[in-house]
């Protein structure tokens, strides 16, 4: 047997990520949903910032030439080796400015130094927050179905400033991420079906929850997937979908 599992409280849903975010705790990595968007952890999306988590870990030790705590060589160049650092992480995923000057600064590059490189990648093109950000928008909505709220929060862990996240975010089209939370239930929505109805819309709205989507919009969907597949509204309490 596999140790280290606990057997209680139900089935958990797919979080955001597997940090302790505000849209839930960490997730069955490994799990798909079965049908339409594809749940967090499940690596199955080819998008353009890498694959599974687990791999860009040990990856990452080692793109900058060595694990980096090693620090600054003294007989190194510091421009050469900010350049150095950026460019093996660019050649493996994109990257924002903070998540390279980061990278830099592990490897004990002085400010002035990161600042003058990030600034000439950024003037050719190689850093890009703003397209960065669009494009985490684009992988991340249809490939683990994340509503807004959930990509910018993720967007300003990455070191986007708020206003290019912002911006970014917006790109979403409102009725897209209705339609994208209505795929999300509807591939979970019979798996739920040996629950009580109370029982299953705190599920799906959980889901729902975890991955970003607004209250509002995640009782109407679910109270409207559980209608068509049979559930009368009466069975619920009379304020249990109110915003």
């Amino acid at each position: 047997p596999r140790r280290g599992r606990s057997g209680g409280g139900g089935v958990a849903e797919p979080g955001v990520g597997s940090e302790q975010d505000p849209f839930g705790g960490s997730p069955r990595r490994g799990r798909s949903g079965g049908g339409g968007v594809a749940e967090p952890g499940d690596g199955s999306e080819q998008d353009p910032f890498g694959g599974s988590p687990r791999r860009g870990r040990r990856r990452r030790r080692n793109e900058d030439g060595g694990a980096d705590e090693r620090g600054l060589d003294p007989d190194a160049d510091p421009e050469s080796v900010a350049r150095t650092v950026a460019l093996n992480r660019l050649s493996v995923a994109p990257q924002t400015r903070a998540q390279l000057d980061a990278a830099m600064a592990r490897k004990g590059v002085p400010e002035e130094v990161r600042d003058g490189v990030l600034d000439r990648f950024t003037d050719v093109g190689l850093v890009d927050d703003a397209a960065y950000a669009r494009a985490w928008v684009e992988s991340r909505h249809a490939g683990r179905g994340l509503a807004r709220r959930a990509l910018g929060y993720e967007l300003r862990k990455r070191g986007v400033e708020p206003a290019v996240a912002d911006d970014a975010v917006e790109t979403l089209d409102p009725e897209q991420e209705e339609a994208t939370a209505r795929a999300l239930v509807a591939a979970r929505l019979p798996s739920t079906r040996r629950l009580d109805p109370v029982a299953r819309t705190r599920r799906l709205t959980g889901l729902l929850a975890r991955k970003g989507y607004p209250p509002g919009l995640a009782f109407r969907v679910v109270r409207e997937a559980l209608e068509a597949d049979g559930v009368d509204g009466m069975d619920l309490p009379d304020d249990y979908f109110a915003d």
